[in-house]
């Protein structure tokens, strides 16, 4: 469990949050009823975001570690990897 720390938000910072916090919780979207739903990793692949993998550069060649590990022509990755191995 980490050590509480003291609250070193102004006295501005506070009230703002505690009004964020007492407002009421947004509606549900009105959806037509024949709308079907989707699972999030549907809307997930629509975004082109970069994907963050374990893996070696070598020769200007991204290899990820995990063989499961499949990305398109045009993926945007960030690998992640450690000096010493």
């Amino acid at each position: 469990m980490p050590a509480p720390v003291p609250d070193n938000r102004s006295p501005q910072r506070r009230a703002l949050v505690e009004q964020i916090a007492s407002e009421p919780p947004l509606a549900l979207p009105s959806l037509p009823p024949e709308a079907a739903p989707s699972p999030v990793e549907a809307h997930l692949a629509r975004q082109r975001r970069p994907v963050a993998v374990v893996g070696v550069v070598e020769n200007g060649l991204v290899r990820p570690l995990d063989p499961s590990v499949k990305l398109t022509e045009r993926a945007r990755v960030i690998i992640v990897a450690s000096e010493g191995v």
